[in-house]
Formats: C-alpha cells, structure tokens, sequence
C-alpha cells in the first residue's frame, strides 16, 4: 500500500494531542464543533483509536484565516 497524495502532502493521520496543539483548541471544543459541523470529523483507526486528516484540520484553519 503506498501513501496517497492529497494536494502537495501526503496523507497523514493526527492524534487528539496534536490537533489540540495545531489549532490551540481544547478538548472539548474540538468535539463540540464537529458535533455543530463545524470541524472536520474523526476517522476510526481501530476499536479505542481515532484521528483527523491532517488536510481537513488544515483546510479548517484556512477557513478561519478567511473569515477574519
């Protein structure tokens, strides 16, 4: 199985801790706004796993950087 490319990068998976460090969101306020749809949703890795596409989260903030 070889990497996907999305764009420029390579696809890649985030854990909780490092979208929390990406977008200076809590916890909270990360599953607060995927459940208002406003954040991008989690992919399930496993049974007690789940991540973010790098590319979403990244689309997300661009989307903030234009709205202000």
């Amino acid at each position: 199985m070889g990497q996907q490319d999305i764009g420029e990068h390579p696809m890649r998976f985030l854990k909780l801790k490092e979208v929390m460090k990406k977008t200076a969101l809590s916890r909270s306020a990360i599953y607060r706004k995927m459940n208002d749809g406003e954040f991008p949703q989690s992919v399930s890795l496993g049974e007690r796993a789940i991540a973010w596409v790098e590319s979403e989260v990244d689309e997300w903030m661009d989307s903030c950087l234009k709205q202000r």
